[in-house]
């Protein structure tokens, strides 16, 4: 039975991970902690527990963690992490990272982006970007695995097929992103507030989100050659839940249907990744509580455009359905086992 910890287990997605881990069979949560004024059980401070876990909640202690976990998973805000890695890589553990801190492999564009000193080179080094579909091998050796952005999982796989098919021009790539508020986190914040989001619909961060470079870095290595590309993200009035629309100009002549095999191809074997038929589109409800990501094309051939719509649960796919699908992997499991 693999012993598992949680750091910052009272988020979103520390929430999620407690509640993923519960059902998986070949797993026991022995440690959860989080930035928290007075220790308490998990149950007291999530309901919906009792009678599941009603481990003690406190702040982080290293001896504690080490001692009581094989694997922990790290569900906390960037920069963090680079304070706590280093010591539970040295005591041997598998990490997986939900923050940004071991995702960029240029500590300048780390700096750029997150206004911080990357001070872990040696790590960085050894981390494995956790995106299955494309680094699984990798990933099945890691100790370090940096878990992707909920904006780039779903767009890195959208891009994928038609990138390494060589079949679009990567210079002109748009993507038109919509999240719900649980993708920025569970902190008190006015932009957050329930008055402020409800019945309201905006752009934010406009070409200037901090998953830009994530997405560059990946798509760039899938081309082979550097990629720009133009991002605009909007807050939408629901719990969670993310689509994305993605706008790219062909580089030579493919019909919707010669585009869709090339899609149904490279995901044939890929239990998360759905392709859809012609004529039909994702919705966020359709992936809800899955670890899914769901895929669709359209082209319109006289305009010479591709136009790709994914669809993923941010707390799932996005988050923690995904590092629990990185630690199966890892750690020999199924590949699916617990997240049925």
């Amino acid at each position: 039975m693999l012993k598992v910890g949680i750091v910052g287990a009272t988020g979103y997605t520390g929430e999620k991970l407690v509640d993923i881990l519960l059902h998986h069979p070949e797993v026991r949560i022995t440690y959860l902690s989080a930035k928290i004024e007075k220790a308490e059980k998990i149950d007291n401070i999530f309901p919906r527990f009792s009678g599941k876990i009603s481990l003690v909640c406190d702040n982080f202690d290293l001896e504690k963690a080490t001692k009581l976990c094989d694997l922990l998973f790290l569900a906390v805000p960037h920069t963090v992490s680079l304070e706590l890695t280093p010591d539970l890589l040295k005591a041997n553990k598998i990490v997986i990272d939900l923050s940004a801190d071991y995702r960029l492999k240029d500590m300048e564009e780390y700096k750029s982006w997150y206004k911080v000193a990357h001070k872990d080179k040696k790590n960085l080094e050894i981390a494995v970007y956790g995106l299955p579909e494309l680094y699984r091998e990798r990933i099945k050796k890691a100790k370090l695995i940096a878990n992707p952005g909920c904006y780039p999982t779903a767009a890195i796989l959208a891009l994928a097929p038609a990138l390494t098919a060589g079949i679009i021009d990567s210079k002109s790539i748009i993507i038109d992103a919509k999240s719900g508020v649980t993708g920025a986190g569970r902190k008190a914040a006015m932009d957050f507030f329930f008055s402020e989001v409800n019945e309201n619909l905006k752009a934010y961060k406009i070409n200037a989100h901090q998953h830009i470079p994530e997405i560059d870095q990946e798509i760039s290595n899938l081309a082979q050659k550097k990629i720009q590309i133009m991002f605009v993200p909007h807050l939408i009035p629901m719990d969670r839940g993310i689509l994305e629309t993605i706008y790219v100009k062909l580089s030579g002549h493919k019909s919707r249907k010669d585009i869709l095999k090339i899609y149904q191809k490279f995901y044939k074997t890929e239990p998360f990744v759905r392709v859809y038929n012609e004529g039909k589109f994702p919705q966020t409800k359709n992936v809800l509580e899955t670890n899914c990501c769901d895929i669709a094309i359209e082209v319109c051939e006289d305009k010479k455009t591709l136009i790709i719509v994914a669809a993923i649960d941010n707390l799932m796919k996005g988050a923690a359905s995904q590092a629990v699908q990185n630690m199966n992997i890892a750690c020999g499991f199924k590949e699916d086992t617990g997240l049925k």
